[in-house]
């Protein structure tokens, strides 16, 4: 199946009534939580954040940052902080759903096991740990035009593409050697799904579209699906 194709399929899935009730639960889930935290804690969470970074030479010296620059990483924070639980709860959740979509459109491939929770969450986390030290680390390379916003694209792909590999690979090919041999554009589906992550209220989909994405791209050269 080409790339087009695999394309339409996950935009039409994650459009049905069961995909979208999923998102909503998870994404405004998390919404409403760091709302709430936040809310509650700001005065902390923004002294916090702007003493961490004030450690790092090179962003603690910004005219920017001791502006106005502690209060935008804050926020730049508090955003990373529900991309980061929409993920981890739609690693630990979706398998249910992706199993459904598999069944209705490729029902000759048969799963072959299930993804272990503790991997799921090993990934998931190794993933969050690395996006979370890089994007403090490099938080004023966002604001510059252009190269910042293509930066933050390859910074949201990691949060997404091995977490996703696994979570969905592991579903359908037990073979971890063979697994990484089908995941060659896993980065190109990482990134594509990232892009969610540049517009509020959509973010909530990218999790779920990378796997969906995954999941048709993995399955997609395996067996044509039912039309």
């Amino acid at each position: 199946m080409n790339f087009t194709k695999i394309l339409q399929r996950t935009f039409r899935d994650i459009l049905s009534p069961s995909v979208l009730g999923f998102i909503l639960k998870v994404g405004l889930g998390a919404f409403l939580f760091w709302i709430v935290v936040l809310w509650l804690f700001w005065g902390p969470f923004e002294h916090f954040v702007a003493s961490y970074l004030g450690m790092i030479p090179w962003i603690g010296r910004f005219a920017w940052f001791q502006a106005s620059g502690a209060f935008l990483a804050a926020l730049a924070v508090g955003y990373a902080l529900v991309v980061i639980t929409i993920s981890f709860l739609t690693s630990l959740l979706s398998e249910k759903l992706l199993l459904r979509l598999a069944a209705r459109e490729y029902p000759e491939v048969k799963p072959a096991g299930s993804a272990a929770i503790h991997r799921s969450i090993y990934y998931t986390l190794k993933a969050s740990a690395i996006f979370l030290i890089l994007f403090l680390f490099t938080l004023p390379l966002i604001f510059v035009p252009v190269f910042g916003q293509f930066w933050m694209l390859w910074l949201w792909s990691i949060l997404l593409k091995d977490p996703t590999v696994y979570d969905v690979g592991s579903l359908f090919i037990a073979d971890e050697t063979e697994l990484k041999r089908r995941s060659k554009k896993a980065r190109l589906i990482a990134l594509i799904a990232a892009a969610f992550n540049y517009i509020p209220i959509l973010n909530i989909f990218a999790p779920l579209f990378a796997q969906i994405l995954f999941l048709h791209y993995l399955l997609g050269n395996i067996q044509a699906p039912r039309r």
